[in-house]
Formats: structure tokens, sequence, C-alpha cells
């Protein structure tokens, strides 16, 4: 069912994450509306997290209701508790600690001084299983129908920790893998599946800046996920990619309107 990807431009990376943290408030206060609770994936890394601080100062961000939204991430550095560079770390000092949230419906990843241990693989069952939970009937899935799944792209087109040829990308199956050798720190991850991430109702990749300039270009110019996992990120009704003009500039520009930009 999913369609097309859209493709909205901005003109630097701080208007993108202004502009995509209000689009998310929107759709969050929607999904609300429609349903009395919505779901969210996070995402880490700069982008990620200028999103999630963007929504923090936004003085729209009272329109949530806090207390009736999930939130799932799509990967995790498996690290300590409390780790600097554990996504849900970064995300609870720009954003969610200061936020009334409920807390049995902020999932966090297991972390490696966790139940599982050091046991990446096992973490990640564990985690599939509470997807499945959380799943309904009608999601035909052993996932949520997430709202919105929020994922950056990495310079080398790695989505969540879903990179380029290893075996994680070429899951068909699991919705949750461990990661074992990643080509960046730390090598040892948990991440949604392509599979898993599919599920979501729509899907928004976020990048910004000239380095990202060329992976951008190549997952939207019709390449393989195997060899450029973004291009198989995309939500069950819509696939937005949410691009500053350096990201998008190796781009055809027939591909947005020049309005978006």
């Amino acid at each position: 069912m999913s369609t097309a990807p859209q493709l909205v431009v901005h003109r630097d990376k701080d208007l993108m994450a202004q502009a995509a943290a209000a689009r998310l408030i929107t759709k969050i206060v929607d999904a609300q509306a429609a349903r009395g609770s919505a779901s969210v994936v996070l995402t880490g890394g700069r982008n990620g997290n200028g999103l999630l601080a963007a929504l923090g100062t936004s003085p729209a961000r009272d329109a949530i209701d806090w207390s009736r939204l999930d939130l799932w991430w799509g990967d995790e550095r498996f690290l300590p508790e409390g780790d600097p560079d554990r996504n849900v770390t970064q995300a609870r000092e720009v954003l969610l600690d200061s936020v009334p949230l409920d807390p049995a419906r902020v999932h966090a990843m297991p972390a490696s001084d966790g139940p599982y241990g050091i046991d990446a693989d096992t973490a990640a069952e564990a985690y599939a299983t509470e997807l499945a939970a959380a799943a309904k009937p009608e999601n035909h899935s052993e996932a949520p129908s997430f709202d919105v799944l929020l994922l950056g792209v990495g310079p080398d087109t790695h989505v969540a920790s879903l990179f380029p040829e290893l075996p994680a990308v070429r899951e068909t199956e699991r919705m949750v893998v461990g990661v074992h050798g990643a080509p960046k720190p730390p090598p040892t991850r948990v991440s949604l599946t392509l599979p898993a991430i599919r599920s979501a109702r729509e899907v928004w990749l976020l990048a910004a800046g000239e380095d990202k300039a060329q992976a951008v270009a190549i997952a939207l110019s019709g390449a393989g996920e195997i060899q450029a996992p973004a291009a198989g990120a995309r939500g069950r009704f819509r696939t937005l990619w949410l691009l500053d003009s350096a990201a998008a500039s190796q781009l055809p520009r027939d591909l947005y309107p020049p309005a978006s930009a």
C-alpha cells in the first residue's frame, strides 16, 4: 500500500528540525483525537535529537497528551543503562525528562547491563516480544502500526542499525535483531528490521548536511535495500523524506517542488 516517497526540502538543518517537530506534533495530536493514543518510534543521531530538541522548545508541545503517547526506538547502542551514547539517554536529556510521559509507555531497548546481560540477541528477542504484545490483530504484523517511525539516514545509507550488506538488513521475518560488527562504534547494537519499519503507518527519514547528500541521492535513485538500507525504509501509507538543502544537493531538481526549499 506504500506510495512513492515524498520529499520536503528546507533551507537549513535548524529550519528542518523546527518544521519536522511541528509536523510531528500535528500528527500525534491527530492520532490521539482519532484513536485515543499515539505511537512514535524515535531515532538518535544529530537529526533525531535536533528534532526532539525543537519539539521541546515548541509552544505547541503542550497540545500533546503526553500520558497517551507510546514511544519506541528504531535502534539502540548496546551499552550500559545511562551511557551517554545510548539513544534513550540522549532523548531523555533533550526532551523526555521534561514532559509528563507515562513511564510504562516509554519502551526503551534493553541495556547491556540489564536482565539479558551482554547477549544482544536475547535482548532483541525480548524487545520483539514487547512489540508483539502491543500489536493489535488489525495490525496484521508482529509490531504495532506506529503512527510515525523516525529514521536518521547515515552517510553510508544506513537506517536504524541496518548497515549495507550486513546480515541485519537481509532479515525478512524477525522484527528485532542483535547487530554485531557494526562499521561504526559501538559494534554491538539492537535494531528494528525492515519488516518492523514497514509496519509503521508513516516512515519519516531525516537527513541534513552535505555529508548526507550522496546517501540521499543513492537511496532515492532506485538502489536496492541490501546495498542502500534507506531505500527499503517505507511506511504503509506514507514515506516522507525531510531534508535540508545541503542533503538534497545531489538530487535532480524535478524530484521535489521548488517551493519546498
